[in-house]
């Protein structure tokens, strides 16, 4: 197993061990684990929208699988959640300020994540406007 793990992620390469890595990993956690509350709180700030429940779940299950697919898939150290800066212009500015229901807004956060992805995939064929 331990010799699994080091092919995997180069342990040694990276001069660790996998009592370094758990460590660090359960730390990151409990760093993190805020947000498991705290975005739902968030998201469900005007007690009429957002699930609460659903948020939770969302949180949770977002966060650990995009966390779990950084490590295996990039074999990078890194954990992602959603952020909290835009989860207040979503819930306090569109939702509460703009009065637009959480599906609306949801379903233009979708849309506009479709937009990123694709521009972040297509091949740039324009020349910068700075260099050769």
């Amino acid at each position: 197993m331990v010799k699994v793990l080091d092919t995997c992620f180069k342990l040694k390469e990276n001069n660790t061990h996998i009592k370094t890595e758990v460590i660090a990993g359960l730390t990151t956690f409990l760093t993190m684990s805020y947000i498991i509350v705290v975005n739902p709180s968030i998201l469900t700030a005007d007690g009429k929208g957002v699930p609460f429940a659903g948020a939770l779940t969302a949180t949770i299950l977002v966060s650990s699988l995009s966390s779990i697919l950084m490590g295996l898939v990039a074999n990078l150290p890194y954990a992602l959640a959603p952020g909290m800066g835009i989860n207040a212009f979503f819930t306090f500015g569109i939702v509460l300020g703009m009065g637009i229901s959480w599906q609306i807004a949801l379903g233009a956060v979708f849309i506009s994540g479709i937009i990123f992805i694709i521009l972040s995939v297509v091949k740039d064929t324009q020349r910068p406007i700075y260099g050769s």
